[in-house]
């Protein structure tokens, strides 16, 4: 069962579930509109999660890939399989009760996902299915309201950049094995000061378009762009005293920031 916890990504699935619960919460869903964009969007992080480590699961073997259970005798790629479908065809029920055109959108962000797994990884395509995924769950979160309206274009712009510079960020760890097998994505593509560069870049547009773009910037929206830029200052400052992996946990806290930020906006959404 650890094993299995461990391949389906748990810890990108933890914060993209918190973080659609809070912007579901902040947009004025109730209780039980919460608990099914909660459940909707768990299932299928799941079964993308899931499917990405059995799609994977060869490359990983081929070079010992330790924090992968398929890598190992962590678990069986069946049981694996297994949970990626079972995640999804629970995913596809949950998704349709809060609507049918709400339903369609994460089913479409969800198969962004998939789509990414087994086939836009390794080229030059790879931020798409991010951008399209992630700029479509705010409308799923908006669409489940009364009158089913679309978010502000501001709130699909920010998911879109949060979730492209998510992808760069995500690379950097593991640019040098995806390099080895073939695995060239854009960010790959760019190489580690190119991933890196472009992952702030975009999460940092993001931090920008959630503090501007609904209008005058409240307290929470300044407060967003000050700890940024204290954030990026203190990413400079590491960097010149060549402090391993500091911007990689600088990126980190930009986006942490940003999804706060975004959550706190929940109410302007539409």
């Amino acid at each position: 069962m650890l094993a299995l916890i461990r391949a389906c990504h748990p810890g990108p699935t933890a914060v993209v579930t918190v973080a659609s619960a809070a912007l579901a919460t902040g947009a004025g869903r109730g209780a039980g509109g919460v608990v099914l964009v909660t459940a909707a969007v768990l299932a299928g992080q799941l079964s993308i999660g899931w499917s990405n480590d059995w799609i994977d699961r060869a490359r990983d073997q081929e070079i010992g890939r330790t924090d992968k259970p398929l890598a190992g005798d962590g678990t069986s790629s069946r049981a694996v399989a297994a949970a990626a479908l079972a995640a999804l065809a629970l995913c596809v029920p949950l998704s349709l009760a809060a609507g049918l055109l709400a339903g369609t959108v994460h089913l479409v962000a969800v198969g962004c996902g998939w789509l990414y797994n087994a086939w836009l990884k390794a080229g030059w395509a790879s931020p798409l299915p991010f951008a399209a995924a992630f700029g479509l769950l705010p409308a799923f979160v908006t669409l489940g309201l009364p009158g089913q309206p679309w978010p502000a274009w501001w709130a699909m712009a920010a998911g879109a950049l949060l979730g492209t510079g998510a992808h760069f960020a995500n690379v950097v760890p593991d640019l040098p094995d995806d390099l080895a097998l073939g695995v060239r994505g854009l960010p790959q593509r760019l190489g580690p000061t190119g991933a890196r560069v472009g992952a702030a870049v975009l999460l940092v547009a993001a931090s920008v378009v959630i503090a501007l773009a609904p209008g005058r910037p409240g307290p929470l929206g300044v407060g967003g762009l000050v700890a940024v830029a204290l954030a990026l200052a203190g990413g400079l400052l590491l960097a010149r005293r060549s402090v391993r992996r500091a911007a990689f946990a600088v990126t980190v806290a930009v986006a942490v920031i940003d999804l706060a930020m975004f959550a706190g906006q929940g109410t302007r959404l539409v």
